[in-house]
């Protein structure tokens, strides 16, 4: 029978004719025809009436007075109407399991929720057994015991949280023996191994009678499916059976979700497969593709930013090549030492070096899950990088040389003819009428080794004329160091440009490099000499950074206080003045006050403000309150021992410098 063609009117109508028609059947194989003793109960089957209505044709008839041969006949007439009626429930009653059993037969074929099916399967079983609660436990082999996977009709927490270790209780029984068992009173039997947990959990559901029938995969047990009443009750052999036909279903049902989740498991880790083949052609075909290019690059002698874009290109990303100092001094370091790129925060960098030297890195921006192959093609890209800067350095150092020249030139002030000087310097791309700083430049590191030493000179020229020429100067080796003649900016100070230079030389060879700097000299062109008098400056200023224990620094000569004056070649007593106390004559000239005669006579006096205001003619207080302006004048340490020395002696430049006011 197919439930999906058959409506509910037509089932019903055909019930009734199969009713009819086995009453009819039984009548006659009694050897009785329908007669008026069978129509009373022929009318109770068709409209499928109680059992205690069949006694009321008989009662009837009593009741009537009706003969005794009548009774007699409804009698029989009820007898076999009651087995016609016990055997049509029967027969609906399997109907009802086998339709039951059909639909879960059709859930499973359409699996998709196996918690689902399994709550159908133990609903139904409960609905057909009439009980007060079904339930289905699944064997855990991890752990050695069952634990409960679905209930129907549960209402305490605790026994639907159960765990049945194997041989304890009815279930765990179930579940070791691969045996159904049932108990028509669970307390009251003693084969089951009886736990407080089990039993405080049965008795929190408050079940009686329990029948339990084992969930079987082959020779395998899995769980066990479980119909209870809270009441004591005996459970027939078709209620075992029916129970056995839902576990076998459940079954089917797990061991089905089960190789869909394999199948779906095996097919992602395919798709997975396939995912990752897919990724490794492309990126073996754009390794192919970036190393065509570089290739090309190569051979028709591409500049490095070339490679940068073609890099870009094949990585999906920005690449940039960067000087060394532009570039995080760690990540680079490690980058040059193991050789290969590495990651910094969002980018990665690939060390440009070559013999030793570090060129600088290309840089990619914002791509941090790079590829292996992507972060080996990025490496590759810094290699060619550094081939090409090698070659691009070899065809630089002729103008090097040239370059070395023209500042030998200018330090030995051989050529004093402005225009040739000018058009030899235009011809490096150098403005000789801007202002410039000459910077000398030394290694700290000495060698033992004569041939190593020698290296390490080579390398700081070769960096210092890099740094030269990108920045429109002139480099040349003197003296066991380097002199650069370098154009300062606006915005910079000789100072910044030592100091940068100093980080910048000393990156690049990897060992420390000091730098002292001269005062900004111009118009070098119509005055060359001025080149060798501010080289001999900054080689003062390197002396003393060497002897100040500031080795790898870089400084002018303003940096040193009054020092400074011994160092600069022009003697800047006007600058030094205005450095050390410029604030507090500014302020005497603007505001009349007496600020300069008030300091003149605080160190006259042994920094003695009570002798201080004899001397002035004041009150003492006058003293402290110009005292503490000065203070915030020229800052909080000027009475240290090494501040009012300078600020002494300029003072005393002061007073010199205008007799007039003195």
């Amino acid at each position: 029978m197919s439930r999906d063609h058959v409506q509910p009117a037509e089932r019903s109508a055909a019930d009734a004719g199969a009713r009819l028609s086995s009453a009819d059947a039984a009548l006659s194989s009694a050897g009785a025809a329908p007669s008026s003793a069978e129509a009373p109960f022929l009318e109770l089957l068709a409209r499928g009436a109680s059992a205690d209505a069949y006694e009321q044709p008989v009662l009837l008839a009593r009741a009537e007075g009706g003969a005794a041969e009548r009774i007699v006949a409804l009698e029989q007439a009820k007898l076999l109407a009651l087995r016609v009626r016990s055997e049509l429930e029967g027969r609906r009653r399997r109907e009802a399991e086998l339709s039951a059993l059909f639909e879960t037969a059709h859930d499973l074929a359409g699996l998709r929720d196996l918690d689902a099916v399994l709550q159908a399967i133990v609903q139904r079983a409960r609905s057909l057994l009439g009980t007060d609660v079904a339930y289905l436990s699944l064997n855990d082999p991890a752990r050695g015991d069952t634990y409960m996977r679905v209930t129907e009709g549960s209402v305490a927490a605790r026994f639907q949280q159960l765990r049945l270790g194997m041989g304890e209780g009815l279930g765990g029984l179930v579940a070791q023996t691969a045996r159904p068992y049932v108990t028509d009173d669970y307390f009251k039997d003693e084969r089951f191994q009886h736990t407080l947990a089990i039993d405080s959990g049965v008795r929190d559901e408050g079940l009686v009678a329990i029948l339990g029938v084992p969930l079987m995969l082959g020779h395998h047990v899995i769980g066990v499916l479980f119909a209870a009443d809270r009441r004591a009750r005996v459970f027939e052999r078709e209620q075992i059976a029916l129970l056995g036909s839902f576990a076998a279903l459940a079954a089917a049902a797990i061991d089905t979700a089960n190789l869909l989740t394999e199948t779906r498991s095996a097919l992602a880790d395919l798709e997975r497969a396939n995912e990752i083949i897919r990724d490794r052609s492309g990126v073996i075909e754009r390794a192919s593709d970036v190393h065509d290019r570089l290739a090309e690059l190569v051979l028709r002698g591409g500049g490095v930013h070339d490679v940068s874009a073609a890099v870009s290109e094949v990585l999906d990303g920005t690449v940039e090549f960067k000087e060394a100092t532009a570039v995080p001094a760690g990540a680079l370091e490690i980058s040059r030492v193991e050789g290969h790129a590495v990651r910094h925060e969002d980018d990665w960098i690939a060390a440009v070096a070559a013999g030793g030297e570090l060129l600088g890195a290309l840089v990619l921006r914002g791509h941090p899950g790079l590829d292996p192959v992507d972060q080996r093609t990025l490496e590759r890209a810094g290699m060619v990088t550094s081939l090409l800067l090698l070659a691009r350095r070899s065809a630089a150092e002729a103008e090097q040389r040239v370059r070395g020249e023209l500042l030998d030139d200018l330090l030995d002030a051989r050529d004093r003819d402005p225009r040739l000087l000018r058009e030899r310097a235009a011809r490096l791309a150098a403005d000789l009428d801007a202002t410039h700083v000459v910077l000398a430049a030394r290694l700290e590191a000495t060698s033992a080794d004569a041939d190593q030493e020698a290296a390490a000179r080579r390398r700081l020229w070769s960096a210092a004329s890099h740094l030269a020429a990108t920045r429109h100067g002139l480099a040349a080796a003197r003296d066991g160091g380097t002199v650069l003649l370098l154009p300062l900016e606006a915005s910079d100070t000789a100072t910044d440009l030592a100091r940068r230079a100093a980080r910048h030389l000393g990156t690049a060879v990897h060992e420390a490099v000091t730098v002292g700097a001269s005062a900004p000299v111009e118009n070098l062109a119509a005055h060359p000499e001025a080149v060798a008098a501010a080289y001999e400056e900054g080689r003062r200023c390197l002396d003393a950074l060497r002897l100040l224990g500031r080795s790898g620094d870089g400084a002018a000569a303003e940096d040193f206080g009054f020092v400074g004056l011994l160092l600069a070649g022009d003697r800047d007593i006007a600058g030094f003045v205005d450095r050390t106390i410029g604030k507090v004559v500014s302020y005497d000239d603007r505001r009349g006050t007496d600020l300069l005669r008030t300091l003149d006579a605080y160190f006259a006096c042994g920094m003695s403000p009570a002798r201080t205001k004899d001397e002035l003619h004041v009150h003492v207080n006058t003293v402290a309150q110009r005292l503490e302006r000065v203070g915030r004048l020229l800052g909080d340490d000027w009475q240290s021992p090494a501040r009012a020395l300078e600020i002494q002696l300029a003072l005393r430049l002061h007073r010199l410098s205008t007799p007039a006011q003195r």
